[in-house]
């Protein structure tokens, strides 16, 4: 038997597993009418994204789906009739928006790591 040593360069960067299993929960939460709950997904996807310097090109899609999430957010807040439910309340463009902007981030985040090893 044979070991292998990985050389640093050679090893594949890829993105924390709390910001992939995220970046694909929030459509899907949104999709399931769990639109309030979907406020930590976005929060981990804003935070694991911009705490790496190695993810730089996906900053913007970051905070692209942060904004596009707390604009309904706080419509909702502070709204004089809300609901009680922020998926009752959020319109479905609104939700079409963040859920077209969470699965473009979450397919840049399969797709970078293989551009940058070419």
């Amino acid at each position: 038997m044979s070991t292998q040593t990985l050389d640093r360069e050679t090893t594949v960067r890829r993105f924390p597993r709390s910001v992939l299993v995220s970046a694909w929960a929030v459509p899907v939460m949104i999709i399931g009418q769990f639109a309030m709950l979907a406020v930590v997904p976005v929060a981990l996807v804003l935070i694991g994204t911009l705490r790496d310097a190695r993810f730089k090109a996906l900053r913007w899609g970051a905070i692209a789906l942060t904004a596009a999430y707390a604009t309904p957010l706080a419509l909702w807040a502070i709204g004089p009739e809300r609901a009680q439910s922020l998926s009752k309340d959020m319109h479905p463009v609104f939700a079409a928006i963040i859920v077209a902007v969470g699965v473009a981030f979450a397919v840049a985040c399969h797709v970078l790591p293989r551009k940058s090893r070419k």
